[in-house]
């Protein structure tokens, strides 16, 4: 069901198992599951975020500016010369919509999943079109590295995941949705004599073809953690060791505790 004409209320805060109403969460929430379900459950289910990491002010001022180069191209219905570039046969979506699945703070791309009653968010950074109508999800990256990413084995799982559950929004939206995204990558150049007041970027063109298959199935999966009074175990960050937030909370929890009766038995 999408959230068009969706007039019910949704749940904010976290997840009462005896609520009616559709619950809803962000596409990132959908990552924290995936990379820890114990945070995810202290998160969702018991209120306990992860503290917050702070804000990449200079990577949004790259989105905010690469969003407006590419709404020149949008307004003019024309293919941005990294288009060109790539040979990709393709243009800026024109959509009245467009910023609406922008907005990742208040409203993005929406699907509500009727069998778990989860509303999900996301928003994007671009969508563009090809001639044949298929939409093509975009997402913006900027960083800056001695070497950067080129091809899809170069990005993070986590860019790949966001990608997917993207173009699962809009298959649920009923768009037909092509299976390859692109991560339009800038990448700051550290290697200038001196600063002077501007910092250059090499941009990259990186496709990225993966499959949505396993999104629903989270999802199932994430209903099914949130009904339960059992909190998960620790799980697994994305280099394979223990998450570092369920460690630290562990250990941090530990010593308190033993503080605590060093003090009582003086």
């Amino acid at each position: 069901m999408t959230a068009r004409g969706l007039k019910a209320k949704y749940t904010r805060g976290p997840f009462n198992p005896s609520s009616i109403e559709p619950f809803r969460i962000s596409r990132t929430k959908i990552d924290l599951f995936s990379e820890c379900q114990r945070c995810s459950y202290l998160d969702l289910r018991l209120g306990v975020r992860r503290p917050s990491m702070p804000a990449f002010t200079l990577n949004n001022a790259v989105d905010e500016l690469l969003k407006r180069e590419f709404d020149i191209h949008r307004a003019h219905g024309s293919a941005h010369p990294l288009m060109k570039r790539y040979g990709l046969d393709a243009v800026p979506l024109a959509d009245e919509r467009i910023e609406e699945w922008r907005d990742a703070l208040r409203r993005g791309i929406t699907y509500l999943h009727a069998p778990t009653n989860i509303f999900v968010r996301g928003g994007i950074d671009d969508v563009w079109v090809t001639p044949a109508g298929d939409f093509i999800i975009v997402d913006y990256k900027a960083t800056s590295k001695k070497i950067g990413p080129s091809t899809e084995d170069d990005l993070y799982d986590s860019y790949k995941k966001q990608m997917e559950v993207y173009q699962w929004l809009f298959r649920k939206n009923g768009f037909t949705v092509s299976p390859t995204g692109y991560f339009v990558y800038v990448n700051g150049k550290s290697d200038a004599d001196a600063f002077d007041g501007k910092l250059e970027f090499d941009i990259e063109l990186i496709p990225y073809t993966g499959s949505d298959t396993w999104v629903e199935p989270a999802i199932f999966d994430m209903k099914k953690m949130l009904m339960s009074d059992e909190i998960p175990p620790v799980g697994k960050a994305f280099g394979g060791g223990p998450c570092e937030y369920c460690t630290y909370r562990e250990d941090a929890g530990k010593t308190l505790l033993k503080l605590h009766r060093n003090k009582t038995a003086l």
